[in-house]
């Protein structure tokens, strides 16, 4: 069964962690990890600054360093920066002080502010160290555009009836996501409706 919101379990494991920005207006805020990509990550570049959204890039460390130019980029375009840990780590099989050290080698090329766990996967002992250093952000929805058991329609149509206001959503700027396909639609189905795209955290 595939867990589109996380679990009421997780919300009560990390109670001080932002799944959903607690507001009543029609807000969004989009979150892309995993990049940056030079196949993705201009293409939502793009999006986002036609539509005048500006979105919280969650990058991991190694594509970081990679690509210099494509994080600079998204800080010259207004966007907000992540750590997403170095090299995506899972925080359920991976030890305390791996885990930590990773996202610190993460924090000069990313974030030292913002960070979220790969995969959502957090040890209560990481977490309870992280928080103190941290603003731990989660989600509110994620609609799997990095599965290839999705197609964008279906990650589309998925994002279209699960919105609500305050919904922070993860997306994903990788070579295995297929956002591109479906973001404008997406952003232009939820202005037409009225929410708006803000980094309220």
């Amino acid at each position: 069964m595939r867990l589109f919101r996380p679990s009421l379990l997780s919300h009560c494991l990390y109670p001080e962690a932002l799944f959903r920005i607690k507001s009543r207006e029609k807000i969004l805020c989009l979150t892309f990890d995993d990049g940056p990509d030079p196949g993705s990550t201009p293409f939502i570049l793009k999006v986002l600054e036609k539509h005048h959204v500006k979105g919280l890039f969650f990058c991991s460390g190694e594509a970081a360093e990679k690509y210099p130019d494509l994080v600079e980029a998204i800080i010259d375009q207004g966007h907000t920066i992540g750590n997403h840990g170095y090299r995506h780590y899972d925080g359920w099989e991976t030890s305390y002080k791996k885990y930590l050290d990773d996202i610190r080698a993460a924090e000069r090329l990313t974030s030292r502010r913002y960070f979220r766990p790969p995969y959502g996967h957090l040890r209560l002992s990481q977490y309870r160290r992280l928080r103190k250093i941290y603003k731990i952000i989660f989600w509110d929805i994620m609609p799997y555009d990095f599965d290839k058991n999705f197609s964008a329609e279906r990650s589309l149509n998925l994002l279209n009836r699960k919105i609500r206001p305050g919904s922070v959503i993860v997306l994903h700027d990788s070579p295995d996501s297929n956002c591109k396909y479906f973001l404008e639609d997406f952003i232009e189905n939820s202005l037409d409706i009225g929410y708006r795209f803000e980094i309220t955290i």
